[in-house]
């Protein structure tokens, strides 16, 4: 199975200029906790993500304000994916790197999707609910990677 069969097409985004609280803003709207950082809103080439960690950690708990610009506290060169990959990479690559999500990029770096655990979890016959189980728990670890 390819990522293009399981991803969500075109996410929700934000430039390296949108604020904090915008950035909350589409995370609340959109149900998400991670929001794909694009250079521009003309060209959606991935440039990092921002997740609602990030913007407790990095931004809240560093005194930084509710405008304070997402460039300020995204994760740059973020793990992508291809829409041709297959599923099973993307998974081991989740659980390897301890992400839930993971931004989807044509081959010219242009933001096409992004697959979520949950996307994996919820296709049929995409992995066993034992093999799922693992991925969640494996990929929930606690991580410190975080700037404080």
């Amino acid at each position: 199975m390819r990522v293009r069969d399981i991803m969500t097409p075109d996410p929700a985004w934000c430039t390296p200029d949108t604020s904090a609280r915008e950035t909350a803003v589409l995370m609340r709207d959109h149900d998400c906790g991670s929001i794909p950082v694009v250079e521009s809103q003309q060209r959606k080439r991935l440039v990092g993500t921002v997740t609602d960690r990030d913007l407790a950690v990095r931004g809240l708990a560093a005194g930084k304000g509710p405008e304070t610009p997402v460039r300020e506290l995204l994760t740059a060169s973020p793990v992508t994916c291809g829409p041709d990959d297959e599923v099973e990479i993307v998974r081991e690559v989740m659980v390897a790197r301890l992400v839930r999500r993971v931004p989807v990029v044509d081959t010219d770096g242009q933001l096409v999707g992004i697959v979520a655990q949950a996307d994996i979890a919820r296709e049929e016959g995409a992995a066993s609910d034992q093999e799922v189980g693992r991925i969640v728990e494996a990929i929930s670890e606690p991580r410190g990677d975080l700037e404080e």
